[in-house]
């Protein structure tokens, strides 16, 4: 017990200390637990089979699907148009979704569905992600006391009334003293906890869409080579295929995409528009007929048809003869750099700049010699060398040519697994996940994630179940791929949180935690309930910050009920302050496991949630001793 004890002391000194990262300090705390022969080695090794952990590494693949998808970036975009871009009242409506989400789904399902989205949201209202992630872990964990289901500890105080033959807790009962705490918290982020809560820069900050597009189309002189040409009724292309309409050797124009019977469109869809608009946009595209593959990327078979609009690119002259002869409608494509990004990217179809390798294979060859376009299936539009840009396509390829490609995420994604042969520049994965485009697999994504919160809420499967089953049918619906589910998982929040599971177990099993309790329960029983309330309410805020609310609900519960059948008092308060002082897991960032999901992407240091926690810590307790005893008598 007195090493357990120890060994605790010294990780939460490690963590406190931060020059040694908190993953590698929880491997460490499980290994001295091991070597000192306090845990076995199936007991060292559990938290890495624990549910809790699956859960949490499923859920990073769901919320990597919503944000392919485009629905994280779409959520954001209502986000900011709710508060108008104003970051203090973006944080209110934060801590508001959260708190009422955490109320029917897990705690870690809430943050890990949100956090993508705040973050999109706080960087483009320029703020940082440090003032808003901790707001909404605590949030999320005060939110769990609105109903029965919100948290697991309150499932917990219930079922020891229940074993004890107590009626148990109602559903809704929670929200007496939730409600009031949740608002609580709100005020004191809003006021106090803002100017606590650190402004510290992240290396995770988002792409800038537009930016980087429009960075990118100067470079290559993009800005002045695009058009959109509308195909009209008795134009001489209509019905024929690309390969027939011999653009590119009659005119030199190359068609981008093909977009069609847009008549009712005389404008390409500009960027950011309303959510309402989006949806009905969606609902357009899930219930008419999809258009083929070929449109978004056409080639040689794409067949043109009367009332298309294509994107095309060439020279103005060559465009403006091309519309001419060909009886076509002509507007040139203009705009800053969002613009641009809504005619080149959407979903599926991204941007990327190519550089190519000291010992490509195609350095001395031409673009038409390797037939580069059909091996890897993308549409060039530049190649840009040293300090010009080359007029001619025909010209073999050198060391450190720059190209300007176009096509399916997942081929650029192939073009970057050639090292060899290729230099990706910048984060093309990045940028498919900054492209707002709802498209059937968004309301498909979102239909997963509302079918697995109904499944969490109903108990149909467990929890873990519920979210493994989302993600695997993420992946099977296209959402995203494999790779991109393993890339997406926190391994860092992973590996933190399963190797701290065993101190846990080792509090547990050597009796430490017993002790304690029993002690503080003997010496403040008998000064009276209210004093025994706030020993309760200490007692179990101390050991939610180092071991889970769940394991410690399950340590306390009991105790306290055998404390109130002694000393004649109902249970009743006492185990509602053990159900709101479980959820009290704001003063270490292990207290929760929301805490550290938050504290990577917020770039937090340990001691950041103690200066935060603490005076909302002390707000609880007075709440607690205050409104419980009225609402639920001694």
């Amino acid at each position: 017990m007195i090493l357990t004890f120890i060994i605790l002391a010294i990780t939460i000194a490690l963590f406190i200390h931060g020059r040694l990262r908190s993953d590698l300090v929880a491997l460490l705390s499980l290994l001295a637990l091991f070597i000192g022969g306090i845990l076995t080695t199936d007991q060292a090794l559990a938290g890495f089979s624990d549910s809790t952990v699956i859960l949490i590494a499923a859920l990073f693949v769901v919320g990597e699907g919503l944000s392919r998808t485009g629905v994280t970036a779409w959520l954001g975009n209502v986000l900011i148009r709710a508060t108008a871009g104003s970051p203090g009242r973006l944080l209110v409506a934060v801590m508001l979704g959260a708190a009422a989400l955490s109320a029917f789904i897990s705690n870690t399902g809430t943050v890990a569905t949100l956090l993508p989205a705040v973050v999109s949201a706080v960087w483009r209202v320029g703020a940082l992600p440090s003032m808003f992630l901790m707001p909404l872990a605590f949030a999320t964990n005060t939110g769990g006391l609105l109903t029965l289901t919100g948290t697991p500890s309150n499932i917990v105080v219930a079922d020891a009334l229940a074993k004890a033959g107590f009626e148990p807790f109602g559903f809704f009962e929670f929200a007496l003293i939730g409600l009031p705490l949740v608002l609580l918290t709100l005020l004191y982020m809003a006021t106090v906890g803002r100017r606590l809560l650190p402004r510290r820069e992240s290396d995770d900050r988002p792409v800038d869409l537009g930016k980087s597009v429009g960075e990118v189309a100067g470079t290559f002189g993009l800005e002045e080579r695009l058009y959109a040409v509308r195909v009209r009724a008795r134009s001489p292309l209509a019905g024929k295929t690309l390969a027939e309409a011999a653009l590119g050797r009659d005119y030199s124009v190359t068609v981008l995409r093909v977009d069609r019977n847009a008549a009712a469109e005389d404008e390409a869809t500009p960027p950011g528009l309303p959510p309402a608009v989006q949806l009905r946009r969606l609902r357009e595209r899930v219930t008419s007929r999809p258009a083929a593959d070929e449109d978004a990327l056409p080639g040689p078979d794409t067949v043109i048809h009367a009332q298309d609009r294509l994107l095309v690119k060439g020279r103005s002259e060559y465009v403006e003869r091309l519309a001419l002869e060909q009886h076509l409608g002509l507007q040139p494509v203009k705009g800053d750099g969002e613009a641009l990004s809504a005619e080149l990217l959407s979903s599926e179809i991204g941007l990327a700049e190519v550089l190519l390798a000291v010992r490509s294979q195609y350095i001395g060859r031409t673009l038409a010699d390797v037939r580069f376009a059909d091996k890897y299936r993308v549409q060039v539009l530049g190649i840009w060398r040293g300090d010009r840009q080359l007029v001619k396509t025909t010209e073999p390829l050198k060391f450190g040519d720059a190209l300007l490609v176009r096509g399916r995420w997942d081929d650029i994604d192939l073009l970057a697994n050639e090292p060899r042969n290729f230099v990706v520049v910048g984060s093309p994965e990045a940028l498919s996940r900054q492209v707002v485009e709802l498209t059937p697999r968004s309301a498909f994504a979102v239909f997963a994630l509302a079918a697995m919160v109904v499944m969490m809420v109903t108990n149909v499967v467990p929890t873990v179940i519920a979210a493994i089953l989302t993600a695997a049918a993420m992946v099977l619906a296209g959402c995203l791929n494999m790779n991109q589910a393993y890339r997406a998982i926190g391994w860092q929040s992973v590996v933190l949180i399963a190797a701290m599971i065993p101190m846990s177990t080792a509090l547990e099993i050597t009796g430490g935690a017993q002790l304690i309790a029993d002690a503080l329960v003997a010496t403040l029983g008998q000064v009276g309930p209210v004093a025994l309330l706030a020993g309760v309410f200490l007692l179990t805020t101390a050991f939610s910050q180092v071991i889970s609310n769940t394991a410690t609900a399950v340590l306390v519960a009991p105790i306290v009920i055998g404390a109130a059948t002694s000393l004649g008092v109902s249970p009743y308060p006492l185990l509602m302050g053990v159900a709101v002082a479980a959820s009290n897991a704001f003063l270490t960032p292990i207290a929760t496991t929301t805490n550290l999901m938050v504290y990577t992407p917020g770039g937090y240091r340990f001691t950041d949630y103690f200066k935060v926690g603490a005076p909302l810590t002390l707000l609880f307790l007075l709440v607690t001793l205050l409104l419980v005893p009225l609402i639920w008598p001694f």
